[in-house]
């Protein structure tokens, strides 16, 4: 019987860093990284799941171009576009690697809602940019107009940040599941999930970005995966990275990586969720992470390289 994963992959895998974010360019990109992800099909069942960052921030941009013509439409519902144009990206460009290895499989991508808390602290900290960036002026209009909280991104200008609030259950986790006894690969919890909460027993949609790697940490437990992977732009994990004391690790134990993430070696907006990801996965089963480079999957589940998350 083969053993299920969960295997994250990071933007890189969509979008390479400095190229155009056309799809043509995507779907090259998803080409590659899906001629990867093959190599471990004959060991492991497989539900995928993937960033929506850019391709948010881009739609964003659209409507905020097209808005005197065309309503722009929430969040939750550019999370859902994005679900379904990466989910079929993703979905071709691997059909199309079994093919050429003569394999056969079938694959679905699901569009998949995710449960937050109305009352998360999130909601009242906004911390996640999106969307383009605003002259001071325009910021204030819009923070007067909209409502939307505007801060200053990096000396580049001002941006709207949302809610970035935990996610707590996934809605279409049975169905996953269904899919997986049918021996479907799965293409689920797309950048992050749709952020939901419940309200008068009805689902409804909020203002909000899920982080990637915690929704699939959930997930990940929730249909109770033998192996979480976080695909990303590095071979191993590293303390003081890009440091000349860089160093990289083979293992880290659950206190290890709770011990550095109190001293700041995995900042919040690289390596640190994917380590808190890891920590909420390892604890909650009792199982591994993987941390590593796409094009190092195999090796890495061959115990030949990659970052190990125990207990």
């Amino acid at each position: 019987m083969k053993k299920l994963a969960v295997v994250a992959i990071g933007g890189n895998a969509v979008n390479r860093p400095g190229e155009k974010p056309t799809a043509e360019n995507m779907f090259k990109a998803l080409t590659e990284a899906m001629g990867y992800l093959v190599e471990m099909l004959d060991e492991y069942d497989v539900v995928i799941t993937h960033g929506n960052g850019p391709q948010v921030g881009n739609i964003l941009i659209q409507q905020e171009m097209a808005k005197e013509v065309i309503p722009p439409f929430p969040i939750d519902v550019n999370d859902a576009q994005t679900q379904g144009s990466l989910g079929y990206m993703i979905a071709q460009a691997l059909r199309n690697n079994l093919a050429r290895k003569n394999l056969s499989r079938e694959i679905a991508a699901v569009v998949t809602q995710i449960v937050v808390d109305k009352n998360d602290k999130a909601f009242q900290n906004p911390t996640k940019p999106v969307g383009p960036f605003y002259t001071k002026q325009e910021a204030e209009r819009l923070a007067r107009e909209k409502g939307w909280i505007m801060k200053e991104d990096a000396g580049r200008g001002y941006r709207r940040v949302v809610p970035s609030p935990k996610p707590l259950e996934i809605v279409e986790k049975e169905v996953v599941k269904m899919l997986l006894k049918n021996d479907v690969i799965v293409i689920a919890a797309g950048g992050g999930g749709i952020p939901v909460i419940r309200e008068d027993g009805a689902l409804k949609g909020v203002e909000a970005v899920i982080d990637k790697d915690r929704a699939s940490a959930l997930l990940a437990v929730e249909i109770d995966a033998d192996l979480f992977i976080i695909l990303t732009g590095v071979e191993k994990v590293s303390l003081n990275y890009g440091k000349p004391n860089q160093e990289d690790l083979d293992e880290l134990s659950v206190d290890q990586a709770q011990r550095f993430l109190k001293e700041g070696q995995f900042p919040a907006g690289s390596m640190g969720p994917k380590i808190e990801s890891a920590i909420d996965f390892v604890k909650t089963t009792g199982r591994e992470c993987i941390i590593t480079d796409m094009a190092k999957i195999e090796l890495a589940l061959n115990g030949e390289t990659g970052t190990r998350i125990r207990n």
